[in-house]
């Protein structure tokens, strides 16, 4: 891992990564790890630091690298002190691997509400309850791995960037992905709290990075950023990964991906299709799910399945548990369209590139940053209002129109290797990199 810049101008790379456990599609996540896969096809060293959960997926990846900030013995030093004086082995026991993949799974492990203080003392950094898990972390990057940048994963961790820099001496960047959906889902009270201190602790980064122009607009609001502080890099993906099948040769089946919550619209998707479905010329359609959950969703997972079996749709839904890797693929074989109702819009979505990377044209409410992505890339089509009767109208519409529907899929697939190319925006961001370290 040692070793400051590589021949050829190659870099030393640290990104630090939340885990979501693995136990749903984390957007942010995959973000992350495709970063990390085009930097390293560039010719760069990228180490990945986890933290909080494992990165299930990437587990061959990070097995000589500790989990920083281990999600239940950080948990339990917040909330009940006499736990911050828990013996060395206890801790060890709490972070290990296996515990780690039970906490995944539980009710709460990913949820936001509940965990105002927690959030307000890592923004706090140095100064926060978890100092001394601060100074294990960077002591351990600066001794084992000589980085040239360090690039954190969201905003929610900028109290780690002062001790990083000083540490290190060197640039430090930030990602800026959906923070705004952590800190709505907490009390009020403690809102515009947290946004002020992640505005006073944004002056201890280099550069913040979003997903998307939308984005970058609505954080600038909220953080209180200045212009020249923020840089948006779009998403992106290799289209070689993915498996193209054009939609005429697929079967008229609706996909939803992501994880099967409230939040994500699963049950406006599941109501959409009860509607579809009594819609006479649609007898053949089917609804296949993916993208898994957490403890929290299970009971909203089990009333959307009594509302298929109260419609006699069971031989027309399925829930697909797996959404790694080829499970994922073949899931994009079976589907002609893909939507992921959003209540509140998103600052991206990565399994829109995914899906039209596949073939896949993809229906989305006209909220967040889905109509900045589905106009740069063609690849589909936006509605309002965001609701089952105007999501099943619009599915109705393209399923109907096959010409329509080959379009989106051929435009969708041009328009990703265009607009959302893994390893343009790799280039682009190694460029600010350089330009940052050049005048550190």
């Amino acid at each position: 891992m040692e070793g400051a810049l590589i021949g050829g101008g190659f870099m030393n790379i640290i990104q630090i990564i939340p885990g979501s456990g693995g136990s749903f599609y984390c957007g942010n996540c995959l973000r992350d790890s495709k970063y990390v896969d085009a930097l390293r096809k560039q010719g760069h060293q990228v180490i990945k630091i986890p933290m909080y959960l494992p990165l299930f997926s990437d587990e061959h990846d990070i097995t000589d690298i500790p989990i920083f900030y281990g999600a239940i013995s950080t948990y339990l030093k917040q909330v009940y002190p006499i736990f911050r004086k828990m013996p060395d082995w206890f801790e060890k026991l709490l972070d290990s691997k296996p515990m780690m993949k039970i906490a995944a799974s539980m009710a709460g492990s990913t949820r936001a509400k509940g965990l105002e203080d927690m959030t307000i003392s890592m923004l706090l950094g140095e100064q926060g309850e978890q100092k001394e898990e601060l100074d294990k972390m960077v002591n351990w990057i600066a001794e084992h791995c000589k980085p040239d940048v360090i690039h954190i994963s969201n905003a929610l961790l900028l109290g780690l960037a002062r001790r990083l820099k000083e540490k290190t001496g060197v640039p430090v960047l930030c990602s800026l992905q959906d923070e705004d959906v952590w800190v709505d889902a907490m009390q009020p009270k403690f809102q515009q709290k947290i946004w002020d201190l992640m505005h006073e602790r944004a002056e201890d980064v280099d550069a913040l990075v979003a997903v998307s122009n939308f984005f970058a607009e609505t954080m600038k609001k909220l953080m209180n950023l200045r212009d020249e502080k923020i840089h948006t890099f779009y998403l992106g993906v290799d289209a070689d990964d993915y498996h193209f099948i054009p939609v005429n040769e697929k079967p008229r089946n609706i996909g939803y991906i992501s994880r099967m919550c409230h939040e994500n619209g699963f049950d406006i998707v599941v109501d959409a299709f009860i509607k579809l479905k009594k819609t006479p010329g649609f007898e053949d359609v089917k609804l296949f799910a993916t993208g898994g959950s957490t403890g929290d969703d299970a009971k909203f997972i089990k009333e959307q399945k009594h509302k298929i079996r109260e419609n006699n749709l069971d031989d027309s839904f399925e829930i697909i548990d797996e959404f790694e890797d080829d499970t994922r693929h073949d899931f994009f074989k079976k589907v002609s369209l893909i939507s992921v109702p959003v209540r509140i819009g998103e600052a991206f979505g990565m399994y829109l590139l995914e899906s039209m990377a596949s073939g896949v044209p993809v229906v989305q409410p006209a909220l967040g940053a889905f109509p900045e992505i589905v106009g740069l890339s063609g690849g589909g089509v936006t509605y309002m209002p965001n609701s089952p009767e105007k999501l099943s109208e619009t599915w109705a519409e393209l399923l109907s129109n096959p010409e329509k529907l080959e379009k989106l899929c051929n435009d969708g697939y041009s328009g990703t290797i265009k607009h959302f190319n893994i390893h343009n925006h790799a280039a682009e961001i190694i460029g600010l990199y350089e330009n940052l370290r050049s005048s550190s």
